[in-house]
């Protein structure tokens, strides 16, 4: 069976044109009905298209050709794993936007491109881990800052109603059941059991 070739475009919303997308994956020889499209967010891979690529139609052998690393997700770690899915199916992925891996190699130099994947997977996931550790530290500075500033984070404390005292005696003394006294002061179960602790 012949190896195909494949395309990947998406754009994150309906209302965003593809045509850049197309226009550069169709100067590829790509068959305008091996190119699968998805208007959806990368902000996860359950895309119907993607999913559709990866479970049915790709193939060992296979070449997939994307615009950009960004069309798979915007998830770096997401990224990572996908190419090593590919890597591990002996999918061959090009993505126009990295000159390298559009390079075609003779069967003995085969090494040369699976050098370069694993070269990208290295520097993908370096970066994702970098990502995170300055997420987790600019975390950590801007509750540091809010400390010092005396700013209350996470959810705010809820407050005693009006009628709170008044509606608190009736049910202490026996008047008015705690569902009843819930009711008249407008909080929730919780909320009543953690402002009588206040």
């Amino acid at each position: 069976m012949d190896n195909k070739v494949f395309g990947y475009a998406r754009v994150s919303t309906k209302e965003q044109n593809l045509d850049r997308q197309l226009i550069a994956l169709k100067k590829q020889g790509i068959n305008e009905r091996n190119i699968i499209i998805d208007k959806e967010s990368g902000k996860d891979l359950e895309r119907k298209g993607y999913k559709s690529l990866k479970e049915v139609l790709l193939r060992r052998g296979d070449t997939l050709i994307i615009k950009s690393l960004d069309r798979l997700s915007r998830n770096k770690i997401d990224i990572k794993n996908e190419l090593e899915f590919f890597k591990n199916k002996g999918i061959r992925l090009k993505v126009i936007d990295l000159p390298t891996t559009m390079l075609d190699f003779k069967k003995n130099q085969a090494w040369v491109f699976e050098m370069v994947n694993n070269i990208l997977i290295e520097v993908l996931g370096t970066i994702a881990q970098q990502e995170r550790a300055y997420i987790r530290q600019r975390q950590a500075e801007g509750i540091e800052a809010a400390r010092i500033k005396g700013v209350h984070l996470g959810r705010p404390k809820a407050q005693k109603p009006n009628n709170w005292n008044e509606i608190i005696s009736q049910w202490k003394t026996g008047n008015i059941t705690a569902k009843k006294a819930m009711a008249l002061t407008g909080v929730k179960h919780s909320t009543f059991y953690n402002l009588l602790k206040s």
